[in-house]
């Protein structure tokens, strides 16, 4: 989403992401991603709990599929720097607004699912 951040706040709405680490691995990430846009840390696990977020599993981790995305993500040049605090922790997309009214919700499968970007960027133009 770094790449179409302009995007994103051309259409009047803001873009933060939350992770698993602590100030330190958010201020590392940041500067080591050019991140733009804030970085919040949910240090205890809080924010992902609300959120009913999933968990790798060790049988997720060690398929073959998920051996084959861990290959295609490490050759589109994707690194994990520095690990933050629940590695296991997967992640999740949400468009909130105006208000509290949640726009959009993708919960990650596995740690290379992702929410598509042009729904994402569809549920912001619509907000």
């Amino acid at each position: 989403m770094r790449g179409r951040y302009g995007d994103i706040t051309a259409s009047g709405a803001e873009l933060v992401a939350v992770g698993t680490g602590d100030a330190r691995y958010a201020r590392a990430f940041v500067e080591q991603e050019s991140v733009p846009f804030p970085v919040l840390v949910d240090d205890d696990g809080e924010a992902a709990r609300i959120a009913s977020l999933g968990r790798l599993t060790t049988a997720q981790l060690l398929s073959p599929s998920g051996w084959a995305r861990t290959v295609r993500t490490w050759r589109s040049g994707h690194r994990i720097r520095k690990a933050g605090k629940r590695v296991m922790q997967l992640g999740a997309t949400f468009v909130v607004g105006p208000g509290s009214r949640l726009r959009y919700e993708h919960l990650d499968a596995d740690p290379s699912d992702h929410a598509p970007l042009d729904e994402v960027l569809a549920a912001v133009s619509t907000a």
